[in-house]
């Protein structure tokens, strides 16, 4: 029985394993597609089906730069623990390096490194580690300088969070010193200008529905509320928030004293967003008894 592109891609689907592995099982096995998969399973090589349904939100955020151009990607793990293991952080520098020259996320789970897609990479680790693991983000940014930090790193270039900063002009520990306010501040925007309405109209029907229970009248309940928006905007965008370094001033403002313009930024929280399913143990056993 021919070997097809489309078998391999079923088998691959069905039990996660990698290209050449799946290819190989079914070689092995006539192009029988349960055959294959029992293959793969006592070659120790289809794991990584036994784990796709897990919830992976540890991991590791790196980010790499070249030139004018960053990048930074996530990689999740089911535990903490995968992400202060060497093998584990090795793949994702190799990743982060790949990502560079990757449009987007399925672009870079294209890409090759040591021989091997992304993707498959990330496979065999399963395989080998013995957790879910999944590429989840990546975002690429540019300006004449790019400066990254990490927050704490658990190896050159990765930890828990990374932040990339693009500047209009060259400003090296500036630079630094934003991506780290950018770190423990996390903003919302880089200005009213990029956040979204409909967070702004929200804030505003709140602040309105507050200052009318003052029973005030509406043309000063206006000031007020014009007011509290602008105290709201400069407290989540970037450039008008207060520099941690500095207080006394605005980020823009700090930016403009250093001779530079920032230009954009990323911030990228592993596990942001990610809802993590708590597992409890005792009703699990108490279930169990009961049945």
């Amino acid at each position: 029985m021919a070997i097809t592109a489309a078998l391999v891609k079923e088998l691959r689907e069905l039990t996660s394993a990698g290209m050449m592995d799946a290819k190989k099982a079914l070689v092995e096995t006539g192009g029988d597609m349960e055959a294959a998969a029992d293959w793969l399973r006592t070659k120790g090589l289809a794991k990584a089906a036994k784990k796709s349904d897990r919830t992976a939100a540890e991991g590791l955020v790196a980010v790499k730069v070249d030139g004018g151009k960053g990048v930074a990607v996530e990689v999740n793990s089911e535990t903490d623990f995968v992400g202060k293991n060497a093998e584990f952080q090795g793949m994702v520098a190799a990743i982060a390096a790949a990502a560079l020259t990757a449009s987007d996320v399925e672009d870079l789970k294209t890409k090759d490194v040591g021989g091997k897609t992304v993707q498959d990479t990330i496979t065999d680790k399963i395989a080998t580690i013995g957790e879910n693991m999944s590429l989840r983000r990546m975002v690429t940014i540019e300006g004449t300088q790019v400066v990254s930090y990490v927050h704490n790193a658990v190896a050159d270039g990765m930890g828990k969070i990374g932040v990339l900063v693009a500047l209009s002009g060259e400003n090296e520990e500036f630079g630094k010193q934003v991506a780290m306010h950018i770190a423990a501040v996390n903003p919302a925007s880089l200005s009213s200008a990029d956040l979204d309405p409909s967070v702004v109209e929200k804030e505003r029907q709140i602040q309105i529905d507050i200052a009318r229970e003052s029973g005030k009248p509406e043309q000063v309940i206006e000031k007020m509320i014009e007011g509290r928006m602008k105290k709201f905007l400069s407290e989540i965008t970037l450039l008008g928030q207060s520099f941690v370094v500095n207080p006394d001033l605005t980020v823009e403002e700090a930016a403009k004293e250093a001779g530079v313009e920032i230009t954009g930024y990323v911030r990228l929280e592993v596990g942001e967003g990610i809802e993590k399913k708590v597992e409890d143990f005792a009703a699990e056993v108490a279930k169990a008894a009961q049945g």
